[in-house]
């Protein structure tokens, strides 16, 4: 049932996921969406994740009687055989378009990676020099001893990972903000490199 405040499950190019009823039309007494009520969506690929969605949600509007205005299609109810079809097809070219982008941009971060380029978050014991597509990663010296002294210290299994950072800032070992380095942190090196190991 849908209803004031109600979350429905939506793709948007912008990220959202979710989409919130923040009136239903018809009065200020109507609480619920029913038979006959309306769903407006600017665009399709804004209501829908995929293809199969896209259709599986239009069957479900049309079995209990609620029409669907996708205003990148026409102002009237996508709700004949027709409408049906061009909704199927838009759907379909969205989906492939989402496809591509996402394939292009892995292909782009890739080349950008075996290129030495800065691609996401910077891992630890590297640091970004430059902005945009001319960012590379290189090594950040005081990092890679820090790290290497993690390791040696993670291998005694008797020392908390506090204690490893404690044992690290007496040594002068300290983070990029001139803090001992956070026990989350050190546990994230150590079994991530107890992962690689085996």
């Amino acid at each position: 049932m849908i209803q004031h405040e109600s979350r429905l499950k939506v793709a948007d190019n912008s990220g959202a996921r979710e989409l919130l009823v923040i009136h239903v039309l018809g009065g200020s007494t109507r609480r619920y969406g029913s038979i006959g009520d309306v769903v407006v969506a600017s665009k399709l690929d804004r209501m829908f994740r995929s293809a199969s969605d896209a259709i599986d949600m239009f069957e479900e509007f049309k079995a209990r009687g609620v029409d669907l205005i996708l205003y990148d299609i026409s102002h009237e109810p996508v709700s004949s055989g027709v409408g049906k079809l061009i909704m199927t097809i838009l759907a379909a070219v969205g989906d492939m378009e989402r496809v591509r982008i996402k394939e292009r941009t892995a292909e782009g971060r890739r080349a950008k990676k075996a290129k030495g380029g800065a691609v996401g978050q910077v891992p630890f014991g590297f640091r970004k020099e430059g902005e945009g597509r001319t960012a590379i990663m290189v090594p950040h010296e005081a990092e890679q001893r820090a790290e290497a002294r993690i390791y040696a210290l993670g291998a005694d299994r008797r020392l908390s990972y506090r204690s490893i950072g404690n044992q690290l800032a007496n040594e002068g070992m300290l983070s990029r903000g001139g803090k001992p380095y956070s026990p989350s942190v050190i546990r994230k090196l150590v079994l991530g490199r107890e992962a690689q190991a085996q």
